[in-house]
């Protein structure tokens, strides 16, 4: 039976030392945190068990999928670690009742530098340059040709948040910046210098193309063989979205190829990729371990506000980043427990 005046709120799997942050945000509401154990490698994961006396979900990567949504009969919120809430099954969750949330806009400095570090790593071929440096060979032009940033057209594939950080930083190089995909009206950025009419043709026009956009059905693989092989052979792509958005072995064919001069992906389809598969990788190739999001400060920003979320749903309050907000309106809400309907039981 569940406690209303003392919550449990269960944490998937976290990536930092510790959950401090969160439980100084919900001892607000008397709330107790069960983390989950790691998973042991090669054996399935079952957070049923846990999630059934759980008032709320915290998850960071870890999969919350319809059957442990379905045993968590006292859930209100499954509150996501990050921006993409590919690892909820989130229409279930609404079919429940429950509030999925998200953080939207935590790493959108930390995602924009790393894309602009990944971009001018290939176009001064900094990793080639030190592999070949510290294996003897003192030659600055054994990287092949270089070329200067400034007068290149970066293409950007969805403008959201982080895609116009992007395009701010490119602007200091002196670059032309190109889009394809949505654009909010209300930004205070300059809009961009091309709007394409298709992604066929921002690939055409780009020197280099960098993807911002979630994954989804139609979003999945949408960089494949005949997607490189409208891209000028000089040009580069970077992914710092998600590993799905490439078809992967296409990529590397165009690299190896040569219809493509250089690659940078920090995310992959499969996190980690298998460790044979990262050896004998073209050189022209940059991979970092989905790091994009990561900085001391864009993780306690990312733990506090994924706490204020499940706080202001166990006070029966409507949080920031609802990703279902159609839920907030049904009937099968459950936003029920005796923390909701007391608007702050643990202070009466």
């Amino acid at each position: 039976m569940i406690d209303s005046k003392h919550p449990k709120v269960l944490v998937t799997d976290y990536a930092w030392p510790d959950l401090v942050i969160e439980q100084e945000v919900l001892d607000d509401v008397a709330a107790s945190l069960v983390a989950a154990p790691a998973p042991v490698p090669g054996a399935p994961s079952d957070l049923r068990d846990l999630a059934r006396e759980a008032s709320a979900i915290m998850t960071n990567w870890a999969s919350v999928g319809g059957d442990v949504l379905d045993v968590a009969s006292h859930c209100v919120v499954v509150a996501r670690y990050g921006v993409g809430v590919d690892n909820i099954d989130v229409a279930r969750a609404s079919e429940l009742g429950i509030v999925v949330t998200n953080v939207p806009d935590y790493c959108i400095d930390e995602v924009a530098e790393h894309t602009i570090a990944l971009m001018l790593s290939v176009a001064r071929q900094v990793c080639e340059f030190d592999r070949q440096t510290r294996a003897g060979l003192w030659d600055n032009q054994a990287a092949g040709v270089l070329r200067r940033c400034r007068g290149q057209t970066l293409g950007l594939v969805g403008y959201g948040r982080i895609a116009r950080a992007v395009a701010t930083r490119a602007r200091a190089f002196g670059m032309t910046i190109a889009t394809f995909g949505s654009s909010r009206a209300d930004t205070a950025e300059p809009p961009p210098d091309i709007v394409t009419s298709s992604l066929e043709e921002l690939l055409q026009r780009s020197d280099i193309v960098s993807l911002h956009v979630p994954l989804t059905s139609a979003t999945a693989g949408m960089i494949g063989t005949e997607q490189l092989a409208q891209m000028k052979p000089h040009a580069t792509l970077v992914n710092t979205a998600r590993g799905g958005l490439i078809d992967l072995p296409a990529l590397e064919s165009a690299l190896v190829g040569g219809a493509l001069s250089g690659a940078a992906v920090d995310v992959f389809d499969r996190e980690p990729p298998p460790a044979d598969w990262l050896k004998g990788r073209p050189p022209n190739l940059i991979v970092t371990p989905h790091a994009a999001f990561f900085s001391a400060e864009s993780i306690a920003d990312l733990q506090l506000r994924t706490a204020q979320s499940v706080r202001s749903c166990l006070l029966g309050e409507t949080p920031t980043n609802v990703v279902n907000p159609h839920v907030l309106h049904s009937p099968h809400a459950r936003l029920r427990i005796g923390l909701a309907e007391s608007r702050g039981g643990p202070h009466d």
